[in-house]
């Protein structure tokens, strides 16, 4: 038979042949086109505690859910490695087994996590064991509030997928079930205040059809079944997210909504009937900010009274809209500013609390 490898050479066009040849030395041939570079893969973190990571074989479910639907572009991200579940999968994850998500909070944990993995999108399955401890759901949507405004300090197109966390009815805790209800029926309202158009934050029952006795192993903790079930919940929600890829550079202060902030809130002191508080706005973009509204929903029925360094409206139901002082409405970008109030508060009321959500003008 002839060599036809030699012949196949030769008729090379000479561009290509010179670009054959200088590929070893790591040059181009002149007026060759560059490949494309890769588009960025979308990075999600799976976030919770031991529901999420330990093992928490949903995540591989999940993933290999993905895959099959053509999403190919995504990178689970965390901390924390793959833990088993004896399936291929991008096992990195954010699960902290044991942690409540009020600690996370109070201690500035989320940060630190987030600078080292950045993602785009967090998909949030987090109070369990806060439930199980009974702290109170006003104290948990706080922390939730407060950790959201940190995703969107690390990206401020921050999209996050929150659960109605799943059942439980351990044998050890025979409130936990009713607890576990008390809360997911406060997480819908509190999405629809935090959510915003460039950083939605979208609500996915988990609750729902999950039964303790057929899907958790001892109450708590999803079996294979329940697993099963986790998974086939959060993959339409975030397939859709998916689908929509990364969003534009989120420091262009020429995209719509550019100019983005944060609102936190910390009680000075407190006495029976009432307390002092104190709410800081941060410019969490790359644009100037030229002034600021936070709403105010002061937890266990207190009302917010006396304020300064902004102007006050309160509704009936008690929520409060604070807006700037015409001297610290202007925040250029990472700066801050700050308002106090004094709120009344029933003599019965837990520690001082309050959701707040801020919307920026550019």
């Amino acid at each position: 038979m002839r060599d036809t490898r030699l012949l196949r050479l030769r008729t090379l066009p000479l561009l290509g042949l010179l670009a054959a040849l200088l590929l070893p030395l790591g040059l181009t041939a002149p007026g060759a086109a560059a490949a494309p570079a890769a588009a960025d893969p979308v990075r999600v973190m799976p976030l919770g505690d031991s529901i999420t990571g330990s093992p928490g074989c949903w995540r591989a479910l999940l993933w290999n859910q993905l895959l099959d639907a053509g999403h190919t572009d995504i990178d689970f991200v965390g901390t924390l490695p793959t833990q088993g579940c004896g399936v291929a999968h991008d096992g990195d994850n954010e699960g902290h087994g044991g942690e409540l998500v009020t600690n996370v909070a109070d201690q500035n944990l989320l940060p630190a996590r987030l600078a080292a993995t950045l993602p785009d999108i967090v998909v949030m399955h987090f109070g369990t064991n806060d439930v199980w401890s009974s702290v109170s759901p006003d104290r948990i949507l706080t922390a939730y509030t407060k950790l959201v405004g940190q995703m969107r300090e690390s990206n401020p197109d921050m999209r996050v997928l929150v659960a109605q966390i799943i059942p439980m009815n351990p044998s050890t805790c025979a409130a936990c079930a009713q607890r576990v209800v008390d809360f997911n029926t406060r997480v819908p309202a509190w999405a629809a205040a935090t959510s915003t158009d460039r950083s939605p934050v979208t609500v996915v029952d988990q609750w729902t059809g999950f039964d303790t006795a057929t899907d958790t192993y001892d109450g708590v903790h999803p079996n294979d079944a329940g697993n099963e079930k986790i998974a086939a919940r959060w993959f339409p929600a975030l397939s859709a997210l998916l689908g929509q890829g990364v969003p534009g550079d989120p420091d262009d202060p020429d995209e719509p909504g550019g100019a983005t902030c944060t609102a936190s809130f910390r009680a000075v002191s407190t006495w029976q009937g009432g307390y002092q508080a104190e709410v800081t706005v941060r410019n969490t973009s790359a644009a100037p900010v030229k002034g600021w509204t936070v709403t105010v929903v002061p937890a266990d029925g207190a009302h917010v009274g006396q304020l300064w360094n902004g102007t006050l409206s309160t509704a009936a139901d008690g929520t409060a809209t604070v807006t700037n002082a015409n001297w610290n409405g202007a925040l250029a970008p990472d700066a801050s500013a700050a308002f106090g109030f004094i709120a009344t508060a029933p003599a019965t009321s837990s520690v001082p609390a309050a959701t707040v959500d801020c919307t920026a003008t550019s």
